[in-house]
C-alpha cells in the first residue's frame, strides 16, 4: 500500500501473522489449481479477521476455474466433498488433520467460481453468472472490509475498494454505490447491522442513508433469511449497536416493528420511562448474567436475549394514562406474550423457541409483589413450577429487568430476589419442585372415584395439584378423603 497510516500498518502486522501460519493445505491447494492453471484467492471475512488478528480453519475461496475444474481439484485434494452449491459455482471440501504431513487440525474450504451476479430486483435471487476476474468478483460483495482478497501460493493482497483502510476506520461501506448494492440485495442492509453489532463498526452515512431510504425493500427478503441474521446480530458481543441501527435506519419497522413501537412518547410529567432504552439495558443486564459453558444459561444464549428484548412490547398497546397523574401498562406481560409469539411466528422461528420465549415474556412480572408481602410456600411452589425448565433464565430476566437508576429501590428488589431463590433452594431441598405431582395419579383416581378414562379425570388430578401447591405433600391417605370430599361437592 502507499503511504499506509499507522492503523493499517498495524493491521498489515497482525495479517501477516495470521496469514503465515495459514493452514498449509490451503496453501498447498493454491499451488494446485496454480498448476492446473487457475487463480485461487482466500477471501471474505478470511481476509477481514486475518487482518483483525484471528484465524479460521474455515476458509472461502474464489477461483477462475469453472465448477466441475474445482470439483476435480478439491476431489483430489481433500478427505471429503460436496457439491450442494454448485448451481451457484460453490464446491466444498474437508481435510482432516491430527495426520502424518498434516499438523493443522480440520481444514473446511469453499471454493466459488468468479461471479457477476445480476438480480431479478423481485425475489432477490441471483441469476448466476460467472465472470471473468477476481476485480469483478470483489465488486460484488457487501462492504469493503469484505471484499479484500490474498492469491495464494503467494500471499498478494488484493484491495481494489479501500476495504484496508475502512478496516483501519472500521467503518462499513458498499464497494459499489449502497442503492444498487442494497437494490440487487436488501439483505445487506441486514448484514450492516450485523456487522455493527460482531465488530463495533459504524455505517458510513452514506451507505446509511441508503438504507434507510430502501427499508421497505427488505420485504422481498424471506423471513428465515431476516430471521438468521437477526440471530447472528442478538448472539454477537454487542447487539445493542446492531439493534440501534436496524431501529434508525427503519429496518425495524419492516422485520421486528414491536421494537421501534416501544419508542413511546414521553408525555410532559415524565409518568413512565423511555421503554425502548429501558428495553435495551435490559438485554445488556441479561447477557451479562449468561453463564459460562458450566454454568445454568451458558452464553450466548438466544432465547434469554430474545425475551429480554421482547419482553415489554406488550406496553404500547397497554398504556394508560391515569386520572391521579400515574399511567398504567395492566397486563402487558399478558399481550406481550401474544405479541412475541406471533411475531416470532412470523419471522419463522421453531416452535420450542417461540413457546419458550413468550412464556419467559408472560412471566416476567410474576416476582413483582415478592417483597410486599409474604409469598406462601405454595406460591413459591407455583413459581417454580409454572417456570419450569425456564427457572434459570427466569431468574436471570426478573433481574435484569431492574433499569432504575434509585440505588435504594434497586438494592431492595435485589435482596428481595435473592431470599426468593433461597426459598426455592430450601424447598428444593426438602422436596423436588421440579417434579411436583399430585399424591394421586391418574390410575388411583379413577379406582377412588370410580370411574374411567373422562375429563372428570383431569380435573380431579387438576384439583389434587392445587392441593399439592397449597399445602405440600399430604400423602396418599389424606389426599384421598380431600378428592373425595370434592367429588361430593361435584354431585
Amino acid at each position: 500500500m502507499p503511504n499506509p497510516t499507522s492503523d493499517e500498518l498495524e493491521l498489515q502486522r497482525r495479517a501477516l501473522a495470521v496469514l503465515t501460519e495459514l493452514a498449509p493445505s490451503a496453501i498447498e491447494l493454491g499451488a494446485m489449481f496454480r498448476a492446473a492453471g487457475h487463480e485461487l484467492s482466500l477471501v471474505g471475512g478470511p481476509v477481514r479477521d486475518a487482518f483483525l488478528g484471528r484465524a479460521s480453519n474455515d476458509l472461502d475461496f474464489a477461483t477462475s476455474a469453472t465448477p466441475d475444474q474445482t470439483l476435480a481439484l478439491l476431489s483430489a485434494w481433500g478427505d471429503a466433498h460436496w457439491d450442494i452449491g454448485k448451481e451457484f459455482g460453490t464446491i466444498g471440501a474437508k481435510r482432516f488433520g491430527g495426520r502424518a504431513g498434516r499438523p493443522e487440525g480440520d481444514v473446511v474450504v469453499e471454493v466459488t467460481t468468479y461471479r457477476s451476479d445480476a438480480y431479478d430486483h423481485v425475489t432477490r435471487k441471483p441469476v448466476v453468472a460467472f465472470g471473468d476476474s477476481l476485480e469483478g468478483d470483489l465488486s460484488r460483495r457487501d462492504f469493503t472490509v469484505n471484499a479484500m482478497a490474498v492469491r495464494v501460493p503467494d500471499l498478494v493482497f488484493v484491495d481494489p475498494h479501500g476495504g484496508l483502510g475502512d478496516l483501519a476506520a472500521k467503518v462499513l461501506r458498499t464497494p459499489i454505490e449502497p442503492e444498487r448494492s442494497f437494490d440487487d440485495d436488501p439483505l445487506r442492509m441486514m448484514r450492516a447491522a450485523r456487522f455493527a453489532a460482531q465488530l463495533g463498526f459504524t455505517v458510513e452515512d452514506g451507505t446509511f442513508q441508503a438504507a434507510r431510504g430502501m427499508a421497505d425493500r427488505i420485504e422481498i427478503v424471506s423471513a428465515e433469511r431476516v430471521r438468521d441474521e437477526l440471530d447472528k446480530l442478538l448472539l454477537s458481543g454487542n447487539p445493542r449497536a446492531g439493534l440501534e441501527v436496524l431501529v434508525a435506519s427503519g429496518l425495524a419497522d419492516h422485520v421486528l416493528p414491536e421494537l421501534p413501537a416501544l419508542r413511546l412518547e414521553i408525555d410532559e410529567h415524565h409518568r413512565h420511562k423511555d421503554v425502548y432504552e429501558h428495553t435495551l439495558t435490559v438485554l445488556e443486564q441479561a447477557i451479562d448474567l449468561e453463564t459460562g459453558p458450566e454454568g445454568a444459561v451458558p452464553a450466548p444464549d438466544l432465547v434469554l436475549r430474545l425475551a429480554a428484548l421482547l419482553h415489554d412490547v406488550g406496553k404500547p398497546a397497554t398504556r394508560r394514562f391515569e386520572a391521579g397523574g400515574g399511567v398504567s401498562f395492566h397486563h402487558h406481560e399478558v399481550v406481550g406474550a401474544k405479541q412475541t409469539a406471533k411475531r416470532l411466528k412470523a419471522l419463522r422461528y421453531d416452535k420450542d423457541t417461540i413457546k419458550a420465549v413468550s412464556r419467559l415474556v408472560e412471566l416476567h412480572l410474576r416476582f413483582h409483589g415478592y417483597g410486599d408481602g409474604a409469598w406462601t410456600d405454595s406460591a413459591v411452589r407455583r413459581y417454580v413450577t409454572d417456570a419450569g425448565p425456564l427457572l434459570e433464565r427466569l431468574h436471570r430476566l426478573t433481574r435484569a429487568d431492574c433499569t432504575t437508576r434509585n440505588r435504594r429501590k434497586a438494592r431492595r428488589l435485589s435482596e428481595a430476589y435473592d431470599d426468593l431463590e433461597r426459598r426455592i433452594e430450601r424447598l428444593r431441598g426438602e422436596e423436588e419442585l421440579a417434579r411436583i405431582r399430585p399424591d394421586l395419579d391418574g390410575q388411583q383416581i379413577m379406582e377412588v372415584l370410580g370411574v374411567g378414562p373422562g375429563p372428570v379425570v383431569g380435573q380431579a388430578y387438576r384439583f389434587l395439584m392445587e392441593l399439592r401447591m397449597d399445602r405440600g405433600s399430604i400423602g396418599a391417605d389424606a389426599a384421598r378423603e380431600e378428592l373425595l370430599a370434592w367429588w361430593a361437592a361435584q354431585s
